[in-house]
């Protein structure tokens, strides 16, 4: 009896066995699959705006976990900050992170995707014409006219840009005329149309060009990245304010067919992500601007003045002379133009009726 039993457990154990056995050859080997890792060049060697490219590159590999990742690479890591979009069109990179003024040379329409004329619309409307008014389209259009292999979202709105730092007070428009002066994009044009000398350089070249002589005056985009550049260090005289680059936003470019290649779930998380980079940009952009520029008047003794009126209104004259001129030598130009204006009359027109006055309140409480 005892036998017999033995020998039902043998052969149940060995039946379980061998189903186990089985099951186990059956079933398939999980291979964990490689990210795709695209490699994003941005056009800022530190700063606050390489933190806000990693910002947006975080949220990316948040959304898209094992599946997608984007690696961020300083200014330069591959190629120079003028050859980026080129290296983008022929993928020697996947992506990059900069500003449309950085390659407006190719189309002077490019500077109309963030810093163009200020028809009395901030950063956040012309980002609402872009998504809202047809300036996607418009941009997407562009990008076939150059025959560029490229996708390209827009996100960041950036408050108005000071008119700089001086190595006296601004009181009249009359005081720029024949200055070397530093900007980029179509604000080159414009302040030209004032009578002063422009030069485009590099953010880290500011400086030194200033400190040097080799320039009077300059700007670059904010408190922050001008305190971190330590312009308070070869100038005292700091204005804000200004319609020669009043509204800006980076520009997250992809080689189109790299871009094409990705699931939609993938290509839809590189355009969310953007989106939703525009508030956290606002709210954590806005704060450390509004710290740093205290930080210039108390700690680095730099006189902040609001850039006079005389100076805007010739700003805006200058302005018309380049539309008018651009406009008749390119019909693609002019497009643009007419579409932003259509809708700026219409938005701003509402929100100039409906918005109070905040500086009255502000006033009320602070003096």
């Amino acid at each position: 009896m005892k036998e017999k039993m033995n020998r039902r457990r043998f052969l149940k154990g060995s039946a379980l066995a061998a189903t186990a056995t089985a099951g186990t050859l059956a079933a398939p080997a999980v291979v964990k699959a490689q990210p795709t890792v695209l490699k994003m060049q941005a056009a800022w060697g530190g700063g606050i705006f390489l933190e806000n490219a990693q910002s947006y590159v975080d949220r990316v590999n948040a959304m898209a976990g094992d599946a997608l990742q984007i690696e961020l690479l300083p200014v330069n890591a591959v190629v120079k900050t003028s050859q980026m979009q080129d290296a983008v069109h022929r993928g020697v990179l996947d992506a990059a992170h900069y500003v449309p003024a950085y390659w407006y040379s190719k189309s002077a329409v490019a500077s109309l995707f963030g810093t163009g004329p200020c028809f009395g619309w901030s950063s956040q409307e012309v980002l609402g014409w872009v998504h809202y008014g047809g300036g996607q389209e418009l941009f997407n259009e562009l990008m076939e006219k150059l025959g560029l292999n490229l996708v390209s979202f827009f996100n960041s709105p950036m408050p108005a840009q000071p008119l700089g730092w001086f190595k006296e007070q601004i009181t009249d428009s009359s005081q720029m005329n024949g200055l070397k002066y530093r900007t980029v994009g179509l604000a080159a044009d414009v302040l030209l149309e004032m009578g002063m000398s422009v030069v485009q350089l590099p953010g880290g070249e500011i400086q030194p060009a200033l400190k040097s002589g080799l320039i009077d005056a300059a700007e670059f985009n904010n408190p922050t990245s001008d305190r971190d550049f330590g312009m308070q260090d070869v100038s005292k005289h700091y204005h804000l304010a200004s319609f020669h680059q009043s509204q800006e936003f980076f520009e997250c470019t992809f080689n189109k067919q790299k871009y094409d290649s990705l699931a939609s779930e993938q290509r839809a998380i590189l355009q969310y992500a953007s989106e939703s980079e525009n508030s956290n940009f606002y709210w954590h952009n806005t704060r450390r601007y509004a710290t740093d520029l205290v930080r210039l008047q108390d700690e680095s003794g730099v006189n902040v003045y609001r850039t006079p009126d005389s100076v805007m209104s010739d700003q805006l004259v200058a302005w018309d002379i380049v539309i008018e001129r651009l406009s008749a030598e390119d019909a693609f130009f002019a497009r643009v133009i007419d579409s932003q204006k259509a809708y700026a009359k219409e938005v701003m027109n509402y929100l100039n009726l409906n918005q109070p006055d905040y500086k009255l309140a502000y006033k009320h409480y602070y003096g």
